[in-house]
């Protein structure tokens, strides 16, 4: 993958053109379409460049002496520059534009690969909205960069050089005015494009607030309706909006800027060329043609000067959208696979051991301390505890979404930072309380994506007791699934998840509260399945129902991080310690 980024300490210190040679490796994969479209600035620059000299010639020749022939031939070669220049110039523009989008795709691709491979603890702390600013509105403007920006200056520096040229062959005087006028607008075009990009950036940030904000409510409709916030939640988002238009304004004020100081210098060049040009024109040291052509070339000087303005703009936005995205790409991925990854056989056992694992989601406040305790192969053990106790955070451990502070993970004997995390997924199988459906049909929600055939799908559904529920769907196992599982029940999504398991029969089953989205009913057939289910392998269950645990062959207690007690349910009873507190609290609740 390609990098965008140095370390944030350095990047106070990058130049702008440091940041937009990061451009340089995804530019470097279309290299002949580049070398193309720069190999037409030349005859791009003198077409246009021609053409002021071509009504000089005309102005001073035919038309002062009546030739009508010699008028239209130069006519002729003129319309011919022109026809010249717009067709050079819609093919530059074309391949530009096609490898500046090819470019963003890239980008866009990169980013999306890191972003997937970042650990969960930064997407504990970052808003989702964030994320989708820098991959949607961030890579859209870092690729106008080069598709507008880059290429396009080059054009522009060219026509400016190639005209400066033709102008001092016919009047250096004149031409000597218009080249030194271009030194005060570049000043400017610098501050007021560096002001821009100050407030750009600010403007970027606020974007960024209205997406999470947009993205939150969204998702939590149902919250802020139930709850009667929509008053309240709308002034919310009108103050970030109203921030967000404050830092616009500034960037539409800085952009607007460029653009008066440029006409207004244009027309005192116009102006300059007039009043110099006129002068000599009266005293018959010039000519009226070469006066005309120089009044053309004052206005061709400048357009690129203000279409350079322009590009600049879109280049201060891109160097915004770099600093940005560099921000999410400099993110370490905290979760790697081994150089050399050990395998796991076919026929592991399932052995799970935690040894003297710490673990905390924020540096020097620990969640899990000092846990140490191993499972036997096909045992089937229970976490039970209080809220806040670490029982998630031992299945989140397990499952290598997060690394431990301290200790090692093992499965049958090997620390599972040691084995590749497809492969540790292979053999584990986790339903969680919260089941994320995606967008397409049943079948595909079961596989996820992967290699497993009608027959399997139906098979694991029929071993879950759920093969009748998805028969009676309209479609059965085609039914399209809406966006997160909202056509189906909690039970039903529940039910899905455990097809999930069933068809890839992982060695190690992982339930974290896995049937509380179920009622009585459902939950008696599930049970069913899962006694197959269970049947051989080792198992991980998270309970606060504990009823439904007194059948695991050990149960493990947790409180503020530490194992504090573990045994069967009888004998935790017996000990009358703190599971047979909370044994005893349910019991009274279910009686009440």
């Amino acid at each position: 993958m390609v990098t965008l980024i140095e370390k944030k300490d350095d990047r106070a210190n990058q130049s702008d053109w440091r940041l937009l040679r990061r451009l340089k490796p995804y530019a470097s994969r279309y290299r002949l379409d580049l070398i193309v479209a720069l190999s037409l600035l030349a005859p791009l620059s003198i077409a246009n460049a021609i053409q002021p000299v071509l009504v000089q010639k005309a102005i001073d020749g035919p038309i002062k002496n009546n030739d009508i022939i010699g008028l239209r031939w130069l006519c002729l070669v003129l319309l011919l520059t022109v026809a010249a220049r717009l067709m050079l110039q819609a093919w530059e523009g074309f391949l530009v534009q096609k490898v500046g989008q090819r470019i963003t795709a890239d980008i866009r691709n990169d980013l999306f690969h890191h972003i997937t491979q970042l650990s969960t603890s930064f997407f504990d702390r970052t808003p989702v909205g964030r994320l989708v600013t820098r991959l949607t509105s961030d890579v859209e403007a870092l690729g106008d960069v080069f598709a507008t920006g880059a290429v396009g200056i080059f054009s522009d520096l060219a026509s400016i050089g190639v005209i400066a040229i033709v102008m001092f062959l016919m009047r250096w005087d004149l031409a000597l005015m218009l080249v030194l006028l271009i030194f005060p607008i570049t000043g400017l075009i610098v501050y007021f494009q560096y002001e821009y990009r100050k407030a750009n950036f600010k403007a970027r940030e606020r974007l960024s607030e209205l997406n999470s904000i947009l993205q939150e409510n969204i998702i939590g409709v149902g919250i802020v309706q139930l709850f009667r916030r929509q008053g309240k939640n709308s002034e919310q988002h009108q103050k970030v909006n109203d921030r967000y238009l404050r830092q616009v304004n500034k960037t539409i004020f800085h952009d607007s800027a460029v653009s008066a100081v440029l006409e207004w210098i244009a027309f005192m060049a116009i102006g300059g060329v007039l009043w110099i040009g006129g002068g000599q024109v009266v005293q018959n040291n010039l000519t009226f043609g070469e006066l005309s052509a120089f009044i053309l070339f004052s206005q061709q000087l400048f357009n690129p000067l203000r279409q350079l303005a322009e590009k600049f703009t879109v280049i201060q936005s891109g160097f915004t959208a770099i600093e940005r995205i560099n921000g999410i790409m400099d993110q370490p991925i905290e979760v790697r696979d081994p150089d050399q990854p050990m395998h796991l056989p076919a026929t592991s056992q399932g052995e799970i051991r935690f040894e003297h694992v710490t673990f905390g989601y924020k540096p020097g406040d620990y969640v899990l301390k000092d846990l140490d305790f191993a499972i036997a192969p096909g045992e089937k053990v229970a976490l039970v505890g209080p809220t806040g106790a670490g029982k998630s955070s031992v299945i989140r451990l397990l499952s290598r979404l997060y690394e431990p502070n301290q200790g090692r993970i093992l499965i049958d004997g090997v620390d599972i930072r040691d084995l590749a995390q497809q492969d540790l997924r292979r053999h584990l199988g986790v339903i969680l309380q919260d089941v994320f459906l995606f967008s397409g049909d049943v079948r595909t929600n079961i596989s996820l994506g992967e290699d497993y055939s009608q027959a399997e799908a139906i098979a694991a559904a029929k071993m879950m007791n759920i093969d009748e529920f998805i028969r009676d769907l309209p479609q059965g196992y085609e039914t399209q699934v809406r966006q997160r599982g909202s056509n189906l029940s909690g039970g039903q999504k529940q039910l899905l998840a455990f097809a999930r398991a069933a068809i890839r029969s992982p060695k190690i089953l992982v339930l974290d509260e896995a049937t509380s989205s179920l009622d009585v009913g459902t939950e008696y057939l599930i049970q069913q399945a899962l006694e197959r289910l269970l049947e051989g392998r080792t198992a991980i269950i998270i309970a606060h129902r504990l009823s439904t645990i007194r059948n695991v062959d050990r149960i493990l207690v947790l409180k503020q991080g530490e194992v504090v007690e573990m045994g069967s349910h009888d004998q935790l009873m017996n000990a009358d310690g703190m599971y047979a507190s909370l044994y005893q609290l349910e019991m009274m609740n279910a009686v009440s």
